[in-house]
């Protein structure tokens, strides 16, 4: 596995100069090895946080022909190979009958993976197609096709674990478009209940981060399959998103990492959910609590840290 993340650096490395050449082609096998360990670690640490996958598991990885869904079964591959338990994977991939979908692709690939498949055929293109006006979004539709039939296809194999290649930067931007579309605090969690109370749902690549998978796919050199569908709107609302995330991470670096973070450090008694907090109830009982009126100043406030906060705030109107 790890040789083949090197082996994949080195040719198209000039040989005009040997040793410069040999130099740069330690040092890129040096950075790859370095994303591949990281790939690992996070994917790692994302299941025993959440507790995704347990012993005696059947995991049905969902593979669309995309970068996130090859990484997600090529490094689930190694942790099984490293797992102090035991469990299975089985790849699964929905065939749309997408106009030149390359059929062959994945079973090729998978056979010489030597991964257990399930090609599931499915003529959601058309629905989709029809259903939707031209311009519009498809991606709800076929979201819903999607889950539905995955369920079933889950039940007919007897997977325990349905396993989704959504990213960090997935997660964040579900959680921007249901705030500023949506009015809801909700995003796109690590692992839940399916609709149909059967299944559990998975997302072990929950802390990589998009630029990570992308560069991953690149060194692997997977077979990219791109998606008709979703893939050609150019005009939707989570590319908004994607570019507005973009932008932040650019001009003001560790802001996106401390908006993922709060995902999961979230005070209830600070929002104004009263179905969530009982607020109603709060009454003065004259004992000191942690989660009383500080709300920003966790430092001692100066006259140089009020500018700095009110320079940021317009920075970011």
């Amino acid at each position: 596995m790890l040789e083949s993340v090197i082996d994949t650096t080195t040719n198209d490395i000039a040989t005009s100069d040997p040793i410069a050449s040999f130099k740069q082609a330690e040092k890129i096998a040096y950075e790859n090895n370095k994303l591949h360990k990281r790939l690992c670690r996070q994917v790692g640490q994302a299941i025993g946080d959440f507790n995704m996958i347990e012993e005696g598991d059947k995991v049905m990885v969902c593979l669309s022909g995309g970068k996130d869904s090859y990484a997600l079964l090529d490094i689930l591959i190694t942790l099984r190979e490293r797992a102090p338990i035991n469990f299975e994977l089985i790849a699964v991939n929905l065939d749309q009958k997408q106009p030149n979908f390359p059929a062959d692709i994945l079973p090729a690939y998978l056979t010489k993976l030597g991964v257990p498949f399930h090609i599931e055929n499915q003529d959601t293109y058309s629905i989709v197609k029809r259903v939707i006006p031209e311009g519009k979004t498809t991606c709800s539709l076929c979201s819903r096709l999607r889950r539905g039939i995955l369920y079933r296809v889950a039940d007919e194999l007897g997977a325990t674990k349905i396993a989704l290649g959504h990213h960090r930067d997935d997660i964040l931007e579900t959680f921007f478009l249901n705030m500023f579309f949506g009015g809801k605090l909700k995003g796109m969690p690590a692992k839940l209940q399916s609709d149909d109370g059967k299944h559990i749902v998975i997302r072990p690549l929950a802390y990589v981060k998009e630029a990570d998978s992308t560069r991953y796919a690149e060194i692997k050199k997977f077979p990219i399959i791109p998606c008709d569908l979703c893939g050609s709107q150019e005009n939707l609302q989570r590319k908004q998103i994607k570019g507005l995330m973009r932008d932040w991470d650019k001009k003001f670096p560790g802001r996106v990492d401390s908006i993922f973070s709060a995902l999961s450090t979230v005070v209830p008694s600070h929002l104004m959910d009263h179905d969530l907090f009982s607020f109603g109830d709060l009454t003065a009982d004259g004992v000191a609590s942690g989660l009383g009126d500080i709300a920003f100043d966790e430092e001692p406030c100066s006259t140089a840290s009020s500018i700095s906060s009110i320079i940021t705030l317009r920075e970011i109107d």
